[in-house]
């Protein structure tokens, strides 16, 4: 075996326990490094610390001749740099196999996002349903859009964490991390509103969890995604229509109307500039724009 059972439910614990990272991420941990460990052991690999950068290079080797995406590839190889960094700091290898190994290059993909015009038509003009489903369904989408908070944020939000006196929230986000978000006046008014409602159709729920569906549990991932995909298919022709888009608009849109990128960074919760930085793309090609319909000489 190369990693001990013992030693890669410890990191695995680690991982959920310790650094809190979503179901998600803990899921293709898993699958990463029992794929990886098939793959070792068939090579006749036994020992941990025999695994060498040749090893993982034909690992990776063998996932192109399967058709594996660069994109996907980079990923599972992040999953064993996370593995084994942690075994080294447990001292169970010495050395590191990945620092020789050099990961494919990926072309980068530009967030998919919807016009400011058409998130305007889509809260001025696009009907709602009467009563509370209405009023849940709206401020889903005002949430998501005026705060670009995560779907799994959004479903974790709390009453408690709702500040209208500072016009605030409170996200709690990967590595349970928490930031504060500033809310526009709309959408606090919108929040408070949706409290209201609630009261009203759900009196004897005690859940300080917000966001609560038609029946009055807690609003579960599949429900906001089934939600935004309606609302969005009404405005928009982007064949992305997820909760993630609301947040590329919602990014992109004050990149495109002056922000500070270091702003945009801290309001999203990237924990590295890299991670906002590929809303400039979109900048660009709007100034691009511009110059070109603008400019005598373009």
């Amino acid at each position: 075996m190369v990693v001990t059972e013992p030693h890669i439910q410890s990191f695995l614990n680690y991982v959920e326990f310790e650094k809190r990272y979503s179901k998600h991420t803990l899921l293709a941990y898993t699958n990463d490094i029992a794929q990886f460990k098939v793959f070792v052991e068939s090579q006749g690999v036994k020992e941990i610390a025999a695994v060498s950068h040749i090893d993982i290079r034909n690992w990776m080797v063998s996932l192109m001749r399967d058709k594996i995406t660069p994109r996907s590839i980079n990923r599972k190889v992040s999953s064993l740099k996370s593995l084994y960094k942690y075994l080294i700091r447990k001292r169970v290898v010495i050395k590191n196999p990945l620092a020789k190994v050099q990961t494919p290059k990926t072309s980068k993909r530009l967030p998919v996002f919807v016009e400011e015009h058409n998130m305007d038509k889509l809260f001025a003009h696009v009907p709602f349903p009467e009563g509370y489903k209405g009023v849940l369904h709206k401020t889903i989408l005002e949430i998501l859009y005026g705060t670009g908070m995560r779907r799994s944020e959004l479903v974790q939000l709390k009453k408690s964490s709702i500040d209208s006196y500072q016009s605030q929230l409170k996200v709690l986000g990967k590595g349970n991390k928490e930031r504060i978000i500033p809310v526009h006046r709309g959408l606090m008014q919108q929040v408070q509103h949706f409290i209201a409602e609630r009261k009203v159709a759900f009196p004897d729920v005690a859940l300080d969890i917000l966001l609560l569906d038609d029946k009055g549990r807690a609003i579960q991932p599949h429900q906001v995604n089934s939600i935004v995909k309606h609302y969005l298919t009404l405005v928009t022709t982007v064949n992305k229509k997820s909760p993630h888009v609301l947040r590329h608009s919602f990014a992109t849109h004050l990149m495109n109307n002056g922000a500070d990128i270091n702003a945009v960074k801290e309001l999203l919760g990237h924990s590295s500039l890299a991670a906002t930085q590929v809303y400039t793309h979109n900048t660009i090609d709007r100034l691009k724009d511009i110059y070109k319909q603008a400019h005598p000489k373009a």
